[in-house]
């Protein structure tokens, strides 16, 4: 008798028409950087929630500036209403835990707190819902596969081997658990030079670009390395909404557009 297929239990979340999921594979890329402010721009826009699935290393309510806040039960629906920030709903467990404190949780807990966060959360009407998910290629990432139909992941990495090889294990992983590839960000690409304008290489330039040809992986972009950026999300002002006319804010909006295009919601 064949062994059952865990896929085959997945269950959309009513109202929610687009399941992103932004991976890297590796930390210290920028992953939720790059989800923090994709959010935002397909926010632009659209209706979209953003849900902070690092059990471990929540960084969105700091991101997003809303540390102190605290998400309640809706007692008509007996669901936690999500914080909503720029127009963002937004759900992580450093909502519910002090910020200093570690959690001690192993497998069977972190998919409890995962179905909650998924099916316990009232998250209404979306257009698309971002997943920043943790690193590597774990219960998290499992968990999400096998509880929702996810309609595509966005693949993040630095330009060096370093990162990159972290993110080919990602793409192997959703390969296997059939979510289907929306494309790859370049994050920290290049540094402009103040002085000059030209582009300078924080990072030595590896097979990044080989390697998405060779796999037929879509580039959605390169986001420029600017202090700025990290200084923004420090400040719970991510760049999109900070300086909605710089460069790093524009390459947010065009990877926006064309995960639109990828995954339209009408």
């Amino acid at each position: 008798m064949a062994a059952p297929n865990p896929f085959e239990k997945q269950t959309p979340i009513p109202g929610v028409k687009h399941i992103i999921a932004v991976s890297s594979g590796k930390g210290g890329v920028g992953k939720s950087t790059v989800a923090t402010n994709l959010a935002m721009a397909l926010g632009k826009k659209n209706k979209v929630g953003l849900l902070d699935a690092d059990i471990y290393g929540p960084s969105i309510p700091r991101m997003l500036g809303t540390l102190a806040q605290k998400p309640h039960i809706n007692p008509d629906t007996n669901q936690l209403e999500p914080i909503t920030r720029y127009g963002i709903k937004l759900m992580s467990i450093g909502f519910l835990v002090e910020e200093g404190a570690a959690v001690v949780w192993r497998g069977p807990m972190l998919f409890k707190a995962m179905d909650q966060f998924l099916r316990d959360v009232n998250w209404g009407e979306l257009d698309y819902l971002v997943v920043d998910l943790p690193p590597g290629t774990g219960d998290i990432q499992l968990t999400l596969a096998q509880k929702v139909p996810v309609a595509g992941a966005v693949m993040v990495s630095t330009p060096q081997n370093v990162a990159l090889v972290d993110v080919k294990k990602a793409v192997d992983m959703f390969a296997r658990v059939n979510v289907p590839l929306l494309g790859l960000v370049e994050n920290m690409a290049y540094m402009i030079n103040p002085a000059n304008g030209e582009k300078m290489q924080l990072f030595p330039k590896g097979e990044i670009d080989a390697y998405a040809d060779s796999k037929g992986i879509n580039k959605l972009g390169q986001i420029p390395f600017n202090p700025s950026v990290g200084m923004a999300c420090e400040a719970g002002i991510p760049i999109v909404e900070a300086n909605s006319n710089g460069a790093e804010a524009q390459a947010f909006m065009k990877i926006a557009d064309e995960i639109r295009e990828l995954l339209p919601t009408t």
